[in-house]
């Protein structure tokens, strides 16, 4: 497990049966950059990389990412045949939840 600070924001890089990358872990802050330079309000990103067996060549490499903001906590997992793949679909799904979590925050 590594811990990286990108300015207050935490995140926490942990590798289940996978050896760890810094060349992942450099794209993967670079594509939560995009989430914490919109959404001031996310304060920790979890991210996970784990290889499970599957049948399918296009699956198996599993990037899940949980977010610490304001109110319960978003997550998103996603199965591909890479992990910059499966980062780049998760970031894309959290992007919809915190977009959703924005507009619940102004109408409050």
């Amino acid at each position: 497990m590594s811990d990286t600070s990108i300015n207050k924001q935490q995140v926490i890089f942990q590798y289940h049966d996978v050896s760890a990358s810094e060349a992942l872990e450099s794209f993967t802050k670079d594509k939560l950059e995009n989430v914490f330079s919109r959404f001031e309000f996310v304060t920790r990103a979890d991210v996970f990389f784990k290889i499970e067996n599957t049948s399918s060549d296009e699956t198996g490499k599993i990037s899940g990412i949980r977010l610490s903001a304001p109110g319960p906590r978003l997550f998103a997992e996603s199965s591909k045949d890479d992990f910059q793949a499966a980062v780049s679909e998760s970031v894309r799904e959290l992007l919809k939840q915190l977009e959703k979590r924005k507009q619940t925050m102004k109408t409050h």
